[in-house]
């Protein structure tokens, strides 16, 4: 099983590269169709500036009739050439929002992909739920928000670290109780759409709860209580942060507190060891 866990972090990483492998492709067709949208346009607008700058020949008796019917039909064609300008523009407009949010999400694909690395870059535990702090701060734009990790032989949710809440003044939470027992138990996130207004019913209520997960084994949750002044509430990307980030979170949890557990036991086994000797 912890052979399995560990392996999955490999798959984590897979996973994520193809995500952002396919915003890299996504992003250069983007560009590629506005620039020729750009051209589009150039030409249109070259078009209309000749109808405009062209000589007005001088002419007598009934070629006048016939110059006006010309100009009645170009006329026409410019009203055309004026609207597909005005559907070109549009789709351009479109095609640039399209474009802004494909980097933003492709920064924050970015930036998650670099905590990741800071995520399995050390074993230590501590440091290990530190980065999760940074990463939940600087990339969810959470304010107060807590990670509980499961007690599994007591069957508890245990506060483990926090930003802008008490950890001591926490409580450890049983399984399936509450919401955030609840969203633990059926592993599946939860979003508070009506959230409390006090702080006391938020610490029981939270904005949302990230089930950390190796595959179908919860290791804790991320309880988010309170969003930065300047994020108004969570967009659509932040729902791909949550997936990513639980994964990645989960498995640097669990190879730390495995390496912690196995270098507690070395310790052990050297001081029997040299008691035996003496």
């Amino acid at each position: 099983m912890k052979d399995d866990k560990i392996s999955s972090l490999f798959d984590k990483g897979e996973e994520f590269l193809e995500i952002f492998r396919k915003g890299q492709e996504f992003t250069r067709d983007l560009l590629k169709d506005n620039e020729q949208l750009r051209f589009r346009v150039v030409k249109l607008e070259e078009a209309l500036k000749s109808r405009y700058d062209a000589p007005v020949p001088k002419l007598g008796g009934d070629k006048y009739e016939e110059l006006a019917r010309k100009v009645a039909l170009y006329e026409l064609k410019l009203s055309e050439l004026e609207e597909k300008l005005n559907e070109v523009e549009e789709e351009n407009v479109g095609f640039a929002q399209r474009y802004i949010d494909v980097e933003e999400q492709n920064n924050n694909l970015a930036n998650l992909y670099v905590a990741s690395f800071q995520l399995h870059s050390t074993l230590n535990y501590e440091e290990v739920l530190q980065i999760i702090l940074e990463i939940i701060i600087n990339l969810v734009g959470a304010e107060e928000f807590a990670i509980f990790l499961l007690d599994e032989k007591r069957e508890l949710l245990v506060p483990a670290a926090a930003e802008g809440q008490d950890l001591e003044g926490m409580s450890p939470i049983t399984m399936g109780e509450g919401v955030i027992g609840a969203a633990a138990q059926s592993q599946e996130s939860y979003l508070n759409k009506n959230p409390p207004s006090t702080p006391a019913e938020l610490l029981e209520n939270p904005l949302v709860c990230i089930p950390l997960m190796i595959k179908d084994e919860l290791i804790g949750i991320i309880n988010i209580y309170k969003l930065l002044q300047q994020k108004e509430e969570f967009v659509p990307v932040d729902f791909e942060l949550f997936t990513l980030l639980a994964g990645h979170a989960a498995t640097a949890v669990f190879s730390s507190r495995l390496y912690s557990e196995s270098r507690r036991k070395l310790t052990t086994y050297k001081g029997f060891l040299n008691l035996l000797s003496q």
